[in-house]
């Protein structure tokens, strides 16, 4: 291993020593930090940062130690530092370019999705193996035969990648974004991927997302029905009434 090899573990590692929960609410935190700046607030307490995103303010202190010490006993935070802190910590403050492969609808969807520019992502491309595809306009992103992704990778030194494809294909795609540069993968096909240690990987499995809230739902419903089953109570006085009876 070389000296960049080892760096780069040695950073991952630390990356990853940071819970994924964790980072999810650091990401809301901040989003509650740049309102409280749009509406030209000063400081904000953990209490005011955990009302807003629905956690507890311990929770709150402790995803930010994270971060760094940066609130004040008595004072909480002062809103600037904190929300440049975040957007730094979190690689918001720079663009990031992406490419995507699959142009299916997902993948469509994903690239005009205005969204992704508050948090620094920007999809440059898309590739996908239909040559019918070649040449479409995805909200001015071009579609390109997957062919020529590899090339783009490298001449525009992109490190994050996209796969909206079939699980079937996934695996493949996942081999030649990696060779082509990919530190970073972004992956929406329903498998898992098998890839050095040294590539972070999130899968998105949305199947498993409604999996969950059709549970959820199902759930919530039979409660609603075994509550609606249940004999409405009796008045004090019909009470009364049906004891004398059986007396």
């Amino acid at each position: 291993m070389t000296i960049k090899e080892a760096h780069v573990s040695d950073l991952m590692a630390e990356l990853r020593a940071i819970p994924e929960a964790s980072l999810v609410r650091l990401h809301t935190y901040y989003r509650v930090t740049r309102q409280a700046l749009d509406e030209g607030q000063t400081t904000i307490s953990s209490e005011e940062i955990a009302a807003a995103s629905g956690n507890t303010a311990a929770q709150v202190r402790k995803d930010l130690s994270y971060v760094g010490q940066l609130g004040r006993p008595g004072i909480g935070y002062e809103v600037l530092p904190l929300a440049a802190t975040l957007e730094e910590f979190l690689g918001l403050a720079n663009d990031k370019e992406a490419v995507l492969v699959g142009a299916g609808r997902l993948g469509m969807a994903l690239a005009a999705f205005s969204g992704f520019a508050r948090y620094g992502l920007r999809i440059i491309a898309l590739f996908d193996t239909d040559p019918a595809k070649a040449g479409w306009l995805v909200d001015d992103k071009p579609v390109f035969p997957l062919e020529k992704m590899a090339d783009l990778v490298r001449r525009l030194h992109v490190q994050i990648g996209i796969i909206t494809v079939p699980a079937e294909a996934a695996q493949q795609v996942a081999n030649e974004m990696v060779a082509a540069g990919i530190i970073a993968i972004w992956n929406f096909a329903p498998c898992k991927l098998s890839l050095p240690d040294n590539i972070l990987v999130y899968n998105e499995d949305l199947a498993s997302r409604l999996a969950t809230l059709a549970y959820y739902i199902r759930g919530r419903s039979l409660a609603a029905r075994l509550q609606a089953s249940k004999p409405a109570n009796l008045a004090p006085q019909e009470t009364a009434d049906v004891s004398t009876a059986t007396l």
